[in-house]
């Protein structure tokens, strides 16, 4: 209400001091399992801040990535990947290249330059129930067992481009027994190679339709200590499991009507501040203050893809502020964030 007394909403509110709970209890859990935080997440400086005394180090997929990250952490380990790299980001000077086909490894052979890589394998086994596939089959991302054997051959007998271990992010989405299935299978081919340095990859499973349910870490910490094998460095890249819960997107209605039968709430600002609903097709979760008739909340773009939630009940009236959770990953920073020009959010942070 501070915040819509004073004209700055639309907003986002981040609690700092219930991420820094949450780290502790995810670093707790994972015990000496190495842990990267996925930037893509959110790249928000004040919430790296936090997660950074609890990670190992970070993972990024870009070079404007990688110059923020260096920005602000300038002596941290730092995972660079993705497809698709230009020269500047393949040649990075960063602790881990991850390596996403037999070419990569032949523009670093033909340009002179050297890295420690893990070369990022995409595995044909089944993978159910998840959000995203990035792997299981035929996709764009890594390679297949071929793939990695020719990249392995191409590496032996020369020590400038150091080949350290596999990467292997499979999927999103996944519950904790599920997530261990998959490293079971990822350790097992790696083990086959002979390399002691593992990345298994982020994907940990996140419930918009229900917030009080979170990904089992302590299941998963104690699944992957008893997976690993003596010498073996094992590493994860979670990102949206570590940051969503701690951000709030908040609002006001503009506007509240009937059409045909269907009742709408219009507020200020919308998917181009917060793509998530849209980009997953849910219901952005949200603080129900006074249950009411269903209605439908939108936003200010002129397009009827611009749908927070749907059927709500709740009741609403111009004026009224509105609250949505799990606003800290993959919200402002993967929003189209000029699509009719209308004013930026504001940012705001609670504890420290």
């Amino acid at each position: 209400m501070e915040l819509a007394d004073a004209g700055e909403l639309p907003a986002y509110v981040y609690d700092l001091a219930d991420l820094d709970a949450h780290m502790a209890t995810v670093r707790a859990a994972l015990g000496d399992i190495e842990v990267h935080y996925a930037v893509k997440a959110n790249p928000d400086p004040q919430l790296l801040r936090v997660i950074a005394p609890y990670v190992d180090g970070f993972e990024v997929a870009s070079g404007g990535e990688l110059a923020h990250v260096r920005k602000f952490f300038p002596e941290s380990p730092i995972a660079l990947g993705g497809p698709g790299k230009t020269d500047a980001e393949l040649f990075a000077d960063v602790y881990r290249l991850h390596i996403e086909s037999p070419s990569e490894i032949r523009r670093l052979f033909t340009a002179g330059r050297s890295a420690d890589v893990l070369l990022r394998v995409n595995l044909d086994i089944p993978i159910s129930g998840a959000s995203l596939a990035m792997g299981g089959g035929a996709t764009p991302f890594g390679m297949d067992p071929a793939g990695i054997s020719e990249c392995i051959e191409m590496l032996a007998g020369q020590d400038a481009v150091r080949f350290r271990g596999i990467h292997a992010h499979l999927a999103s989405g996944l519950d904790a027994p599920r997530m261990l299935e998959l490293a079971t299978a990822i350790l097992d081919y790696a083990r086959g190679l002979g390399v002691t340095e593992i990345n298994i990859g982020g994907g940990m499973a996140v419930s918009y339709a229900d917030p009080d349910s979170r990904f089992d870490w302590k299941t998963y910490g104690k699944g992957l200590a008893s997976l690993r094998r003596p010498g073996e460095v094992l590493r994860i890249e979670p990102g949206r499991s570590l940051s969503v819960y701690c951000g709030r997107y908040v609002t006001r209605v503009i506007d509240v009507k009937r059409v045909h039968g269907e009742l709408f709430a219009v507020v200020a600002g919308g998917t181009h501040h917060i793509r998530t609903p849209a980009t997953k097709g849910h219901s952005q979760p949200m603080v129900i203050e006074e249950s009411g008739e269903p209605t439908t909340i939108v936003g200010q773009l002129c397009t009827p893809k611009d749908t927070m939630a749907r059927h709500v009940p709740v009741s609403l009236k111009p004026g009224d502020v509105v609250e949505f959770l799990m606003a800290g990953a993959y919200a402002w920073n993967i929003s189209h964030h000029d699509f009719l020009m209308h004013p930026k959010p504001a940012f705001h942070y609670l504890g420290s």
